[in-house]
């Protein structure tokens, strides 16, 4: 026993001894004060010798040390070269600065359109406006055409309206953002997506399973952030024309000015236009609504280096309208009465967000943030007889601040959030009102060892009026079991309040009749939503015939505690009520990247979606939800000529298998549906010309295989009688689409 206390003991002295012999630290950019600081290819060599290293993708380096060596050079192309006494073993933490005397260097590169990270500890999936390029993407609904991450379905057979799921639940159980500020909820959740232009999108950031305590406690199934373009390195002046053969016309254009050395400016203007009337199916209804939108904002950007203040400010100005059913209808005349039905909505909304930050000059991994955002929404609507209105007025505010423990291997940020929603509805002849507030105080906590282990434990406290008080803990570990092979999981909780009129507005256009079954509940008499997301993803990267690769698997599963559940399974009636037992989704996704040759990139997955509920009539899968989906998008490019020039192809193929139907069997013979639709083929494509760096040309077509949803709108021919339902929509109303546009910039 005693030899082996000696043994041990030797045992971690010469291991400490072995330790000693490495020196270990991180190079960073004072001039990019970013939560990402290191410098990569850095060199770092013992002054006199030969003994050197390069620092790695996040900036650390680990170099053999030796008592007699006193000190350490460290030096990168453009940036000063320093020499640093190292008097201890303690990691290194060092700021390199530019070299202000060396001429300038010009390095061009092809940024990927898409990128998934191998060091973020979150599951996170980039998309940047390159991207966004390779499909008609007017607004941000339309931006996820060639992401295998989010599926788009077609709500309902009037309105048009494109809605997004994540992990096989609605956009609801997401925290959608702008620019890390909740965008888009309450009473937007709907509609919300087409508010914001393609064209004013510079990236957008996925994340899938719990997110950030940072940003709240709504998200359940996961995150989208949608960075805007800015001022700063945005076109002197862009615009952007398309129209469509189904009638929509869109122009958007950019103008930005930049005021003195600190501040600048950009103006946004938006307008899309149709006004054509299209009927293609023959049933009397308008096949896309009628609509025209102008919006507009007004974007600032302040940096001051010096000093470490930047600052954005945003105001925009929206005024939407649509109009849609039956192709006589006009609202002049016939609004209010029973003899053609029709529908109108017309939203206004006017929103202000603000941002300021501060980094310490001295100490660049520590920073402080603002974020103070305001919106007014007032929506006034009618579907046929019901009538439908809702104005949310809501404030949100939120102060972080970030620093390290001891090293920048451990970071935190901390802080503290308020929300405000005040929101009033007409509902038919109901009134409904509430007022939300919540005051809640964060802390996420980020340990990463450079190498081959990351994670990110949060935990925020929040006390809500209606909602009560209640922690959300959220949990993402990193690891990497050998080369370019990355292992996640993740866990965590969400709590929303269920907006149930304004998140199922389509179901108004139906004559099935609101039934709340009231529990108590402080929410429409219902409680709360509560669910708990649990995921692991791997990712490997590959080379296959010397070409670079990657294949990830994604398995996540959301389980609610409570569920408001929006049951539709009565054709006459749509029930909300409390869950009471089980409701699961889980998700599985396979996804693979690949370029076969230069400048052509495939990229393809396979989803399998088991998402079930317990409904009073029992556990059914959720409607509407295809099992097995396929997506395929290729995309090549050729290489430019002398002036810019070159030409870029886009194709994406989507498979949506079968999908469970609402049960429609007590309706008459001649209005029920099949238990399941038959699965489908659709496939969208682009050809764009680039003459030039300010002058390009594109052309495409959406739904190419013409695949059209017989019978969308059960009872079209009596829309006032008791079986007129538009809201089972599983495939493509329209049929094909072909548009045409230009873009044209000037640096």
């Amino acid at each position: 026993m005693k030899f082996r206390i000696i043994f041990c003991a030797l045992f971690i002295w010469n291991a400490q001894l072995i330790a000693q012999q490495t020196f270990k630290g991180m190079i960073m950019d004072k001039s990019n004060p970013e939560d990402n600081l290191g410098v990569f290819g850095a060199n770092v060599y013992w002054l006199n010798t030969k003994v050197g290293t390069t620092t790695n993708e996040k900036g650390w380096f680990e170099i053999p040390y030796k008592k007699e060596y006193k000190k350490l050079v460290i030096s990168f192309v453009g940036y000063k070269t320093d020499t640093v006494e190292v008097t201890s073993l303690k990691p290194l933490h060092h700021f390199i600065t530019e070299e202000n005397t060396l001429d300038e260097i010009s390095i061009a590169a092809k940024k990927q359109a898409t990128s998934r990270s191998f060091l973020q500890t979150q599951n996170v999936f980039t998309v940047n406006s390159e991207e966004l390029l390779k499909a008609a993407c007017c607004n941000l609904a339309e931006s996820f055409e060639t992401n295998p991450s989010i599926d788009v379905n077609f709500s309902d057979a009037l309105t048009g309206t494109r809605q997004i799921q994540m992990l096989g639940l609605n956009s609801p159980y997401l925290l959608i953002a702008q620019e890390n500020i909740p965008m888009v909820r309450g009473a937007s959740q709907v509609y919300g997506l087409t508010f914001t232009p393609g064209t004013w999108v510079e990236s957008i950031q996925i994340g899938k399973g719990a997110g950030s305590v940072v940003n709240g406690f709504e998200s359940i199934t996961g995150q989208i952030n949608a960075e805007l373009v800015k001022p700063s390195t945005d076109n002197k002046f862009f615009v952007n024309g398309y129209g469509n053969l189904n009638g929509r016309l869109e122009l958007n254009t950019h103008f930005n000015q930049k005021i003195d050395e600190k501040w600048q400016t950009g103006l946004y203007v938006h307008g899309n236009l149709r006004s054509q009337k299209f009927d293609n199916n023959n049933d009397n209804f308008l096949d896309t609504p009628l609509a025209e939108q102008i919006n507009v904002m007004n974007r600032w950007q302040y940096a001051n280096q010096e000093t470490g203040w930047v600052s954005f400010l945003n105001f925009r100005y929206l005024n939407d309208r649509k109009q849609t059913g039956e192709l006589g209808f006009d609202p002049d005349i016939n609004k209010g009465s029973n003899t053609v039905w029709g529908s109108e909505i017309k939203t206004k909304r006017f929103d202000f967000s603000g941002k300021l930050g501060y980094v310490f000059p001295e100490l660049p991994f520590q920073s402080m943030g603002f974020q103070l955002a305001y919106s007014n929404h007032d929506q006034d609507s009618y579907f046929g007889l019901r009538d439908y209105n809702i104005k949310h007025e809501s404030v949100y505010a939120n102060y972080i601040f970030n620093s390290i423990i001891g090293d920048t291997r451990n970071k935190f940020k901390t802080g503290i959030s308020f929300t405000y929603d005040d929101y009033e509805e007409l509902v038919e002849t109901t009134t409904f009102a509430r007022d939300e507030n919540s005051l809640g105080v964060f802390f996420e906590y980020a340990y990463d060892n450079s190498d081959n282990f990351s994670l990110t434990a949060g935990l925020r406290l929040d006390t809500h009026n209606l909602l009560g008080t209640f922690v959300t803990p959220r949990l993402h570990l990193r690891y990497v079991p050998w080369e370019k092979g990355v292992l996640r999981a993740s866990v965590g909780s969400g709590k929303r309040s269920a907006s149930i009129f304004a998140e199922n507005q389509q179901l108004f256009a139906s004559s099935r009749q609101i039934n709340i079954i009231n529990s108590g509940g402080n929410i429409y008499g219902l409680d709360p939503e509560k669910a708990w997301n649990y995921g692991v993803s791997f990712l490997q990267g590959f080379r296959l015939f010397d070409r670079k690769g990657d294949i990830t698997f994604d398995f996540y599963q959301t389980n609610f505690e409570n569920q408001v559940v929006v049951d539709w399974e009565n054709p006459q009636q749509i029930s909300f009520y409390n869950l009471d037992g089980s409701s699961i989704a889980n998700s599985f996704q396979v996804e693979t990247n690949y370029s076969p040759i230069d400048r052509l990139n495939i990229r393809t997955a396979y989803k399998f979606f088991d998402v079930s509920t317990d409904y009073l009539s029992g556990n059914l899968s959720k409607p509407i939800q295809p099992q097995h989906r396929f997506f395929m998008n290729a995309s090549y490019e050729t290489a430019k000529n002398e002036n810019g020039g070159l030409w870029k192809f886009d194709t994406t193929y989507n498979f949506i298998g079968k999908q469970r139907l609402p049960n429609t069997s007590t309706n008459p013979v001649e209005f029920q549906l099949p238990e399941y639709s038959a699965g489908y083929n659709l496939l969208n494509a682009q050809i764009t010309k680039v003459f030039s760096n300010k002058f390009e040309v594109y052309v495409g077509g959406e739904n190419i295989t013409n695949v059209r949803q017989s019978n969308p709108i059960l009872g079209s021919d009596d829309p006032f009688g008791v079986n007129f339902d538009s809201t089972i929509v599983y495939a493509p109303i329209f049929g094909s689409a072909y548009y045409a546009g230009f873009r044209f910039k000037i640096d």
